[in-house]
């Protein structure tokens, strides 16, 4: 997950749930029939699952599932998101609230309320705009820029907290390259007809905001060339998506007076004291390159296109909460061109997918309530310990590892810490100010009070307990510097887990997240991480030597797989997700023959227990995508298409082979199998 089993773009998500509905264990959503709790309906049995198990266990249901208009893919993930929403849009709505309850219904009330959104037209960023405008050179910039990245602009750079990952039991200061607008850096060099076109149609829309914010045509035109220019440069020196997979790439400890040296264009110390960041005795500065390109992008531009450049990103990080031409211009090419999704999202999935986003806390409690049970809890939490002895089991067998290696190994295990559902503290937006009457005022409130409290972190002990996903997210994270694994009560319902559901599918599914998860903290990123969290190679170098020649056997493979017919899979880009599907499937198999599987080997809906893991597995996968979304997804997305979420990891085992009978030369049994764990 970002280690994320799936990237999770809210405002992507389909939006018809009935809103009515609560998802506990005596209240399930209906599925087709099959006592196993695999949907049989979701099958296509034309196809021999040998050839192409994603089509077999998906194609029914991807025939009755059209991507609907105001999407750029639905799948399961979607699917069950729109449940869970359509619960907190249940809980925004009612009547009766107090304390943060009320605030997030009265954070929502704002932004449903479009005829005071209208009515306020550029009022609510008019200052922002008028500020911009009056700086008048350079050492005006830090004041202002600090100002923007207070309430949620992302210009120029990053500025944020991070775990100390020389000693990860403290939080650091960290400057990051940030600030374009396009999806990706490549976006900015590539020279195709494709991406030369994305270019011309992203200074168009940049120009009609300009317009609609004013601007004389002739200026307009000027200005939105002038940010491309700006943010062509920064991207050529932006470390790219690959590069940046590798930690140690992004650990670079410097004084304030070393940053300062190299970006003398800059104020690093007036940015600080207009931040109210805390001293700063050490900064992780993760890409210095980048830090010298902007200070040379600084000395050389003018000052009005700088301030074209950041009357920009205010124009584009508000557009939804600012009148419908402007969301619509911004829909337009951001959803309509990257994506191909034909129509925005209801009003009300919007606002309750930005109040999850803003306050999700708030509700948590109560969306836990209705959707979480203990014995859901309970169950996971069993699935979790029988995953755990299966990866034990994994690394004492390995018979690439040395001893040294998998002591170091079983002690990093031990230390996994599991969190399941819901934080054991829920965050207090008491200083949070929300009115019923201030849609954007209340975002950037919202901003500014999570931006303060990130800062906050800075030179203090790193808050173990603290979540970074709400509880109704439909995802789960492994955290490499804090060593452990997040389910969500959002991601614990069906079809991902059903209480009393046959075990095969629930581990197929939601055992197959949580060894997902789990083989995170042992993939090509989460390997360089000891059990504390610090950036630490604990690996002997012919271990660390036989590690890569495996990983590279799973990049090549999915480098091979293509998606829209010519556009490939990065299998560098994707191999820490590709590596945890596969070592998660496994586990969870290895997990279930091991537990439930052991006490029953009947077949139920005419599938075998193993039949029936894979199938849970592959069921939660189901999507139909637009060719656009799939593009997008392949050049920016650390996860492959789900296609081969599906078919990769099994064609590398030959429990499948078994499982389904499988000859040797069917497309899902690979000649070269790959595996890491």
């Amino acid at each position: 997950m970002r280690r994320q089993l799936f990237a999770l773009t809210f405002v992507a998500l389909p939006l018809a749930a009935a809103l009515s509905a609560t998802f506990d264990d005596n209240a399930q959503p209906p599925r087709a029939a099959g006592s196993a709790g695999i949907e049989i309906d979701a099958l296509d049995r034309k196809i021999d699952p040998c050839t192409d198990f994603y089509q077999f266990a998906c194609g029914g249901w991807i025939a009755r599932h059209p991507v609907p208009a105001d999407k750029r893919s639905y799948g399961r993930f979607a699917e069950l998101q729109d449940r869970n929403f359509a619960v907190l849009r249940r809980i925004l709505e009612a009547p009766g609230g107090e304390g943060d309850r009320k605030k997030a219904a009265d954070f929502y009330a704002a932004c449903m309320d479009e005829p005071a959104i209208e009515a306020a037209g550029l009022t609510p960023i008019a200052s922002d705009l008028a500020t911009i405008d009056e700086i008048l050179n350079p050492d005006d910039l830090p004041v202002l820029v600090a100002h923007l990245h207070a309430y949620g602009v992302p210009a120029l750079f990053r500025f944020a907290a991070q775990t100390d990952l020389d000693d990860a039991t403290s939080a650091i200061a960290s400057v990051d390259q940030d600030g374009i607008g396009l999806p990706d850096r490549d976006d900015y060099v590539k020279t195709d007809a494709r991406s030369v076109e994305l270019r011309v149609k992203y200074v168009a829309v940049i120009q009609k905001m300009f317009a609609l914010a004013g601007e004389p045509p002739e200026r307009a035109a000027a200005d939105a060339n002038a940010v491309l220019s700006i943010e062509t440069a920064l991207a050529e020196a932006m470390a790219d998506r690959v590069t940046r997979r590798d930690p140690v790439s992004r650990q670079h400890h410097m004084t304030i007076n070393e940053l300062q040296a190299l970006s003398p264009s800059f104020n690093w110390r007036k940015y600080a004291i207009a931040s109210d960041a805390p001293p700063l005795p050490t900064i992780n500065v993760a890409v210095p390159a980048y830090i010298r390109a902007l200070n040379r992008l600084i000395a050389v531009n003018t000052m009005g296109d700088l301030q074209a450049y950041l009357r920009w990103h205010v124009l584009h990080e508000a557009a939804d909460l600012l009148p419908k031409a402007f969301a619509d211009a911004e829909f337009d090419f951001f959803s309509r061109t990257l994506a191909g999704q034909q129509q925005p999202p209801p009003r009300w999935r919007r606002c309750v997918t930005d109040t999850d986003a803003r306050m999700g806390e708030a509700l948590g409690q109560a969306f836990v309530e209705e959707t979480f049970s203990p014995k859901a809890k309970a169950d996971t939490l069993e699935m979790v310990q029988g995953i755990k002895n299966a990866m034990r089991q994994e690394i004492d067998a390995a018979p690439w590892m040395s001893g040294e290696t998998k002591k170091a190994a079983m002690v990093k295990l031990a230390a996994v810490v599991d969190r399941i559902g819901y934080p054991d503290e829920w965050r207090d937006y008491s200083t949070l100010r929300v009115t019923r009457d201030e849609a954007l005022g209340n975002r950037e409130r919202a901003l500014l009070f999570n931006h303060t409290r990130m800062l906050a972190k800075i030179g203090q002990p790193v808050d173990r307990g603290e979540w970074n996903m709400t509880p109704p997210t439909v995802n789960a994270y492994y955290s490499p510097d804090r060593n452990n694994i997040n389910f969500p009560a959002g991601i614990l319902q069906p079809p991902f887990y059903r209480s009393g559901r046959d075990a095969a599918v629930n581990y197929g599914a939601a055992g197959a997240v949580i060894g997902h998860e789990l083989t995170h903290g042992f993939d090509d990123q989460g390997r360089k991480y000891d059990g504390q969290g610090n950036l630490r190679d604990w690996w002997t170098p012919a271990d660390a030597k036989a590690y890569e020649a495996r990983a590279s056997c799973v990049a090549d493979q999915y480098s091979g797989y293509t998606v829209d017919a010519d556009t490939h899979v990065n299998g560098r880009l994707t191999l820490g997700e590709n590596t945890a599907d596969n070592g998660g499937l496994r586990l969870a198999l290895l997990a279930y023959l091991a537990g439930p599987g052991a006490r029953n080997q009947s077949k139920v809906d005419g599938f075998t227990p193993e039949q029936r893991v894979f199938l849970g597995w592959a069921q939660v996968w189901c999507e139909s995508a637009r060719p656009e979304a799939e593009r997008l997804k392949a050049a920016t997305n650390p996860h492959a298409s789900n296609k081969y979420r599906v078919n990769g990891p099994v064609s590398n085992m030959p429990e499948f082979a078994r499982a389904f009978s499988c000859k040797a030369n069917t497309p899902m049994v690979r000649a070269n199998a790959c595996r890491v764990w």
